[in-house]
């Protein structure tokens, strides 16, 4: 859409041009609610769903129902969350790396996201292996260990597979 028909354009740093009736565009700054509306509505998704499921009977279709959807709003949580702090490179959604190449070695930060996600599944893993898997918390702590492979999978193999008629493969 061109600019100047579009009373409101996006910039970067939350902020949006307006467009007023002369032409002038002024700045406007939007909430911090607004900047991370996605990020507040999936994490809160989150939480009411473990509420449900601590209060539900794990053995109905219900309980189940919430310890199976807990598991799966966090991987979108996640998803949205990670890309917004983590970096991986080949990947256009992710967040440039840092500004201090010094700090961390260059492998980091070129593949941060990897990284913090592997080491997050290894953490899921390992308390998975230590609790009753049929148990309360073992129904939702291995549906998250499945959400974490899938995840991490996917951030891998979207670095170097294709998909036909997909535009991030029509990246050079």
């Amino acid at each position: 859409m061109n600019d100047r028909h579009s009373p409101l354009t996006p910039t970067s740093a939350g902020s949006t041009h307006v467009a007023t009736p002369g032409g002038a565009r002024r700045h406007r700054r939007h909430s911090w609610m607004h900047e991370h509306s996605l990020s507040v509505l999936l994490g809160a998704m989150v939480l009411a769903l473990l509420l449900a499921y601590s209060r539900a009977d794990p053995t109905t279709h219900l309980g189940s129902f919430y310890g199976n959807a807990a598991a799966d709003w966090l991987g979108s949580f996640v998803t949205v969350v990670a890309t917004k702090f983590w970096f991986e490179r080949g990947s256009p959604e992710s967040r440039r790396p840092s500004k201090l190449p010094g700090i961390a070695p260059r492998f980091f930060r070129e593949h941060s996201l990897t990284v913090v996600l592997g080491l997050t599944w290894l953490g899921w893993i390992w308390w998975y292996v230590r609790i009753d898997p049929n148990g309360k918390a073992g129904q939702v702590v291995g549906n998250i260990v499945s959400e974490w492979s899938q995840i991490l999978s996917l951030v891998c193999f979207t670095k170097y597979l294709l998909e036909k008629g997909s535009r991030e493969s029509r990246r050079g």
